[in-house]
């Protein structure tokens, strides 16, 4: 079972978002909150699965409410998964840097929202998405100026090649295709990566993979 907290100042919307979810037979609605301190509470509380946060609440916002999650070790098996009215934003691409797994916009097929908290709730990023992509390639910040200090120094050949397929949206099964390996491996080197790196989850992995330069936005 999928547990999720709901986090938006929008009693519609969370009510809304509660039926659809709690209509799966592997998906539950723990709690909700109706701001981001509020949210911190359910959650710590409850230790979901996932935490679905709308970008924009008050006394505390989600940029803010997903960075305190993220650096809470109690919470580390919380996946947050941000929610937007702005496909295009960049507070969205500094939630993902804060630790977010990935954003949803809230306009969103209800069919698309079940499939990315089952995908978040694997532990995966929801970078796949053409709109994650644009997103990333807009918004990442500017290279370093070496890359000396990111980390990726540590990193082998093959770890590298995996994290700057996985920074282009791919999947395992896909980064195991482009390499000519198995999926377990694929998903190895980029498991791999990620604790060299001290990367939270698959996000931050991309996130660092354009901050460092490995990967150019917009390139492929």
């Amino acid at each position: 079972m999928i547990r999720v907290v709901l986090c938006d100042d929008q009693p519609l919307l969370r009510r809304g978002f509660r039926a659809l979810l709690d209509a799966e037979d592997d998906i539950e609605v723990v709690a909700e909150a109706a701001d981001g301190a509020q949210g911190l509470e359910r959650i710590a509380e409850h230790l979901p699965d996932i935490a679905l946060i709308d970008i924009q609440m008050p006394v505390m916002d989600g940029i803010e409410t997903t960075r305190r999650i993220a650096a809470d070790p109690a919470l580390s098996g919380v996946h947050v998964v941000i929610l937007t009215n702005y496909g295009l934003h960049e507070y969205v691409f500094n939630a993902l840097r804060a630790g977010a797994a990935g954003f949803l916009v809230k306009d969103i097929e209800p069919e698309d929202l079940l499939h990315a908290v089952r995908v978040a709730a694997r532990g995966d990023a929801l970078l796949a998405p053409s709109i994650t992509r644009m997103l990333i390639s807009r918004y990442v910040a500017r290279p370093l100026d070496a890359v000396g200090g990111t980390g990726l120094e540590e990193l082998t050949n093959r770890e590298r090649e995996a994290v700057a397929l996985a920074a282009q949206g791919l999947s395992n099964d896909e980064i195991a295709r482009a390499m000519v390996i198995s999926p377990l491996t694929a998903k190895t080197h980029i498991n791999r990566a990620m604790t060299k790196l001290g990367a939270r989850d698959r996000a931050q992995l991309v996130v660092l993979a354009y901050e460092s330069g490995l990967v150019a936005p917009g390139g492929r």
